[in-house]
Order: structure tokens, then sequence, then C-alpha cells
């Protein structure tokens, strides 16, 4: 069977400034939330810091170069608001405009189109120190923010994101297990509120500066939940929260439908975790947008007795962990939901894509990496069949074009095409990226029926 993309179609690879630059408090960079969060004991696997990361701060050349080895089209990075505005406002960091200047020259001399993330999680820490995300005033400092990117690189930049994956917020202000590292719900969901807001006001500001020819979006990423077993209530009502309540519909449901669903609605007076909302909020959060960037790793069968089993082992100290489940298939399933359910019917790019291998399991196993070609094989043949039944997916970015600092996993995650050798900053093709350059030559591959 021959599968094969459109001639026009984005090849891409995906990085973060907080996961690759490194830098972390060079050339008047300051502080991030992941920067701090990290310090704090136990937060991350192995206890890996950022600071240095893959050094791509110093090393930016030989990123380009690998991309160009690639033969991608497009790279989606993001901005660090730490290193353009050290304290989150006021005086702009001119070294750090220095420096994505550059980044944006060399994409540009090699024919790589900018694909720009405004906000990858990584908070100036002097910000949170106000409050963060659930102080209203963010939406001030936010849109301050984007109008220092447009202004200085508004030219320059194919596509931006205003964010990706709100739902790290959720996790960082709710949870506990992601930066700043807060347990407090409530919180949350104001914060979330008020990111969204951030997004509505920066797409306002785009429209009135109409920088360049670029367009601008947003990522979210989905993980769809299923009930694994189709008529057990529990496994129902686990993968209803999973989706509606702690998952994608937060943020789907007012970005194209407007306002929040029923069943959200319902969750917050119940718990009482209403967010403070004024007049016009949900007229600023949905905004017109030129696309949507969909973040899509697996799909999640939800069992209400394993769940049980999990916490059970986890509070006597035990090692319970399920065996990896594998669901490319989901991908088909979420493009018609997004087009069927929310109403995304603008194009989509799948801006995130991949699959971590061990650090533990060595330099040789990592560097032969079968087990990633046949996933984003298989991944790849499940978009094709969704384009075939009308799916507008204009591009696909891989994650990630190196192995970085993978947030609550530390190091120990390699989602790499490139493994990079921490102690001496090498990056050496794995066996997927030679696969996936050939893909992208070929426009696709070929399968056995």
């Amino acid at each position: 069977m021959n599968i094969r993309f459109p001639e026009n179609f984005t090849w891409g690879v995906a990085t973060a400034a907080a996961q690759i630059e490194g830098g972390a408090f060079e050339d008047g960079r300051g502080p991030s939330i992941w920067d701090v969060f990290s310090r704090l004991p136990g937060k991350i696997k192995n206890g890996g810091l950022p600071e240095v990361a893959c050094d791509s701060y110093h090393l930016v050349e030989r990123d380009v170069e690998m991309m160009k080895e690639l033969g991608v089209n497009s790279y989606r990075f993001s901005f660090s608001w730490s290193r353009i505005l050290p304290e989150g406002t006021g005086k702009v960091n001119e070294k750090g405009i220095t420096y994505y200047k550059k980044l944006l020259a060399l994409l540009k001399e090699n024919g790589i189109r900018a694909n720009a993330t405004m906000y990858h999680w990584d908070l100036p820490y002097a910000l949170q120190l106000k409050g963060g995300f659930g102080n209203r005033e963010i939406i001030k400092w936010f849109c301050e923010y984007a109008s220092v990117l447009l202004d200085n690189f508004g030219e320059d930049v194919d596509m931006w994101a205003t964010f990706n994956e709100p739902i790290a917020t959720y996790v960082g202000y709710g949870q506990g297990f992601f930066a700043p590292g807060l347990r407090d719900e409530k919180y949350a969901r104001q914060a979330l509120h008020h990111l969204l807001l951030c997004h509505g006001e920066a797409v306002k500001l785009f429209r009135e500066r109409k920088p360049g020819h670029g367009k601008i979006g947003i990522v979210v990423d989905v993980w769809r939940h299923y009930p694994e077993r189709e008529e057990n209530e529990e496994d129902k009502a686990m993968a209803f929260a999973g989706n509606e309540i702690r998952g994608y519909g937060m943020f789907l449901h007012p970005l194209f439908l407007g306002g929040y669903s029923k069943e959200l609605l319902d969750y917050f007076e119940e718990n009482q975790l209403m967010p403070l909302i004024a007049e016009g909020d949900f007229e600023t959060i949905r905004q017109p947008l030129d696309f949507y960037g969909l973040n899509f790793y697996n799909g999640l069968y939800d069992n209400a007795d394993k769940m049980r089993e999990r916490e059970k082992a986890r509070k006597e100290g035990g090692n319970y962990q399920d065996e990896p489940e594998n669901h490319p298939e989901a991908l088909k399933d979420v493009l018609h939901m997004l087009v069927e359910k929310y109403h995304v019917n603008i194009p989509i790019y799948i801006t995130e894509n991949g699959m971590p291998f061990d650090d533990a399991s060595g330099r040789e196993a990592n560097l032969d990496d079968q087990a990633r070609i046949e996933y984003v094989k298989n991944v790849l043949i499940w978009l094709h069949k969704a384009m075939e039944e009308g799916a507008d997916v204009r591009g696909y970015y891989l994650w990630s074009l190196m192995d970085n600092f993978e947030w609550s996993a530390g190091y120990d995650a390699r989602y790499g095409l490139y493994y990079t050798d921490y102690e001496k900053a090498e990056r050496i093709p794995k066996k997927s990226a030679k696969w996936y350059a050939q893909v992208i030559r070929e426009k696709g591959f070929e399968v056995e029926r």
C-alpha cells in the first residue's frame, strides 16, 4: 500500500525553549517557574535541571543544520518569556531578542518556515510571585509580552501559536507535579480562565498589528479517553471526566463553541470551583483562528478496577505499572471529533507526536529505535486515512528534534530523532532520523497490505 501525502504538506520537528535552550542564567535571562520548580527535592526524576539542557542557546547553528539534514520545511519552537522580559514585564532583554533573530535568520537561510509558540509552560518566576495566571493582571502582562514578540519577529514568523497545551497550567496549579507545583484546584480553574483570556486578547492584538504574512492559532493536546468496558458505568464516568472535566473539553468548548459546557459548569457548582467570569469574557476567548494545532500521542482506555489497584499499590509502596498501550487509531477518531463535535473548521496541523525511549535502556538501544519508527509509521497511516475521509490536516511535526529536558521526567525520557549526549553536548542521528528524512523526501512510504 502506498501512503503518500500532498506535495505542499508541511513536514516539521518541534521543540520548546525551556527544554532545549539552557543558558538559563546567561545574558540577562530571568528565572522561569521551571527553573525554580526543578530545584525542589523530588520534583524532577533523577534531579535533572534545565539550566544547560541541550545547550541550544550556544549550539543553534548545529540545530538548524540537523533540520537541514532531515529535510524538514518547518520548525516549531517557542520563545522564552524570561529571556525576552526577565521580570515578565518592563525592560526588554536585547540579548534575548538577538538570539531569536539569529535563529529566525538561520531558518530563513535554509528555507525552513518558522512556527513559533508564544508560551510553552515557562512563566517568568517574577510573575508567579504576583499570582501568575491566577491574577487577572496576567492578561495585561501577556499582551505586553506578545506585543514585544510581534514587534520584533512579526515579519519572520509564518505561524504563531498563543499557547501550547494549556492543561499544563491546570496540572501545575491544581495537581502539583508540574511547575509551579501548587495543589489548589480552585486557583487552577481561575488560572485557566485567565489563560484563555490571554489567548483571546493576543489574537485580537495580532489582528490589529497584522504582522507580515503570518497566521495565528493555538495548540491543544487531545488524549481522548474511552471506557475500557463500554457498559461499565464507572469506566464511562472516568472517561467522561478525563475528556470533559479534566481534559480537552475545558478548552475546546470555550475556544470553538463558546462558554464552558453545562457538565463543566455543573462540576464547578457542585465543588465550589466556579471561576470569576466577567461580562464579555467568552466573546474574547472565542476569537476566529487561522489554524488549530493538535498534539496527539495516544488514546486512553479507562478501567475503574485497574485504577483502584494502582492506587492501592501506591499507598502500600508497591510498583504497580500497566503494560504500555499504543492506540494510534485514536487519531482518526480525534480528528473527526474536532470537526463534528467542536466545529473546528479550520486547517489542522499535528503539532506534536512522538514516542519516548527510556534513558536506562542505553545509548545503543536508543540509537537503534525501530520501535519509534513503527509507532510514527502507524500514526501517519491513521492520519492518512483521516485525510482521505476529509480531515483538513496540513502538516505533521514530530516531537522532538533531539532528546531534551522532558519536564518532570527530567532526562530519563528520550523523544529525539537525534540522541543527545548531555555531557559532550553532541547530537547523534538515530535510525528514526534517517527514516524520517526518507519519508519527507518521498512524501510518504510503502506498507505491506
